[in-house]
């Protein structure tokens, strides 16, 4: 064996692969997940003060725009885009605009929907908290000195804690204040299946319910295990609070702050770029009359004394103005693409009336509108689960309430338009293509471009129309006469002889041109 395949073997036998050392990693989370929904508030609030109030108090944000403390020389004043809000305000109206309620004929349903408003007001409200908060939950009441009926009482996330058991929800506790001879009590409902329970705490520690007035006449009551009469809601799980749901603002936070920069920042550049007025002391205007300078003349007046010829050297005797340029290039693409980063991945920028088409491509765009249609799809999935849970809830109290058994589940659906795209042109583009490569019929093409915001009588009309306007005739296809058929079998003899006297004499016209 040679001497450089003993060393080799040498090195073989002396490797070894050691597993990599564990490691601890630290993380410090900047804030609970009751922070963070006020952080969510803040920004769906959209006051400028109220973000850089909070900002100022957050820990680490002295680098954010809206944390950092200016210079009292050099102050800028820092404004708020309001697009936060803009987002889920927009959101709510691609959803419920489309709305008809439900199909359910049950009157007392029907009363319960009237009292409450959910099909108008609580909806709107339930659906703002879910989108900037994450989670919530419509809690079940019966108080007869306001109604008969059930109570419905939407609380938001912030308000509730969620309680779990080998990862199923087993209770929520909704909590509220309440104030007393200047002392402030917090009061949980405990809901779980088959229970509500209530806690009045002061300071950690229960006390009597009696000791807030208004809750005294508060008991605890039990019913079927199987139902729970809080029904909570969440879009999304959260990444980082587990159980809890996630906002559409989560993962944004830096680029709305980015934002507002920009757009502070391009205020300033306006206000930096005023024109300026340099006036030579012999060229102010006077009064004609009085010789008085007119320093606050209106820009309209024109009668002045005619001034003196500036003799010094390199001087000429004119009204300088200076302007400084301003870069709207560089700031109009910071905008759009800030703006691109606040909007991905919940709501299209033509939804909001936003033209960005300058810099972008007509098939990007259409692209970019189908995420309006996820997110109103992901919200409808979710109302569709949740609203036909509340109904049922609510008509299963009731039957508890009066002491009856519980009722079974009733199948609900919900009535929600189909969502008529933004960019109107795109369809027409589109549909026009499908017509021209003979793949959509009229009828499809008119459904497509219309939906549900016309009628079908409208539509049939529209149908018509284009019809008549391209000279398709429609031509009612013949029907199928059972008793001419069976005629037919019956004179099969006389049809046979016909036929036969008929070939002869095409044989012979044949033959003769032969």
């Amino acid at each position: 064996m040679k001497i450089g395949e003993r060393v080799k073997n040498m090195i073989k036998s002396w490797l070894d692969i050691r597993p990599a050392q564990g490691q601890l990693f630290l993380i410090n989370e900047n804030m609970d997940f009751q922070a963070n929904c006020i952080r969510n508030k803040i920004w769906y609030r959209g006051d400028s003060k109220e973000l850089a109030e909070f900002y100022g108090q957050l820990q680490n944000s002295a680098d954010t725009f809206w944390g950092a403390a200016q210079t009292a020389d050099i102050r800028m004043k820092k404004s708020h885009s309001g697009l936060p809000k803009l987002i889920v305000k927009t959101i709510i109206n691609t959803v419920m605009t489309d709305y008809s309620g439900d199909d359910v004929e049950d009157e007392y349903w029907k009363q319960v929907n009237k009292e409450n408003e959910f099909d108008n007001k609580m909806l709107k409200s339930l659906l703002a908290d879910l989108l900037h908060i994450g989670d919530g939950a419509i809690k079940i009441n019966y108080d007869v000195n306001i109604s008969d009926k059930a109570i419905l009482e939407w609380v938001e996330g912030s308000k509730i804690d969620f309680k779990y058991r080998r990862g199923r929800l087993v209770e929520l506790v909704f909590k509220s204040y309440h104030e007393e001879n200047n002392t402030t009590y917090m009061l949980e409902e405990h809901y779980g299946y088959g229970y509500i329970t209530y806690k009045l705490l002061k300071d950690d520690k229960e006390v009597p319910l009696k000791t807030v007035k208004v809750l005294e006449k508060l008991e605890n009551i039990s019913f079927d295990k199987s139902v729970m009469w809080a029904i909570p809601i969440m879009l999304n799980e959260s990444a980082k609070y587990k159980g809890r749901g996630e906002s559409i603002f989560e993962g944004k936070y830096d680029s709305f702050d980015s934002f507002d920069e920009i757009i502070s920042q391009w205020l300033e550049a306006v206000r930096a770029g005023r024109a300026i007025k340099y006036i030579p002391e012999n060229m102010i205007p006077r009064d004609p009359e009085t010789g008085e300078l007119l320093i606050n003349s209106n820009p309209f007046d024109n009668k002045f004394i005619t001034p003196e010829a500036n003799m010094s050297e390199n001087n000429k005797n004119q009204i300088e103005i200076q302007q400084a340029e301003i870069p709207t290039e560089n700031y109009l693409q910071s905008y759009i693409t800030f703006l691109d980063l606040c909007l991905q991945g919940i709501i299209s920028p033509s939804t909001l009336g936003i033209d960005t088409k300058k810099l972008d491509n007509a098939e990007a765009q259409r692209e970019k509108e189908k995420t309006t249609l996820y997110t109103r799809g992901l919200i409808i999935d979710t109302l569709v689960d949740f609203i036909p849970k509340v109904i049922n809830t609510v008509l299963k109290s009731r039957a508890q309430m009066e002491k009856k058994p519980t009722p079974e589940d009733i199948e609900i659906s919900l009535k929600f338009g189909e969502y008529n795209n933004p960019s109107f042109e795109a369809q027409v583009e589109t549909v026009g293509k499908g017509r021209q490569q003979g793949i959509m019929s009229i009828e499809a093409s008119v459904e497509e471009l219309y939906g549900d915001s016309k009628d079908e009588k409208w539509k049939l009309e529209e149908i018509a129309r284009l019809k008549a306007e391209q000279g398709i005739v429609n031509i009612e296809e013949p029907a199928v006469n059972f008793d001419a058929e069976m005629q037919v079998e019956e004179d099969a003899t006389d049809t046979d002889v016909t036929t036969t006297k008929k070939e002869p004499e095409v044989k012979v016209q044949k033959d003769k041109k032969d």
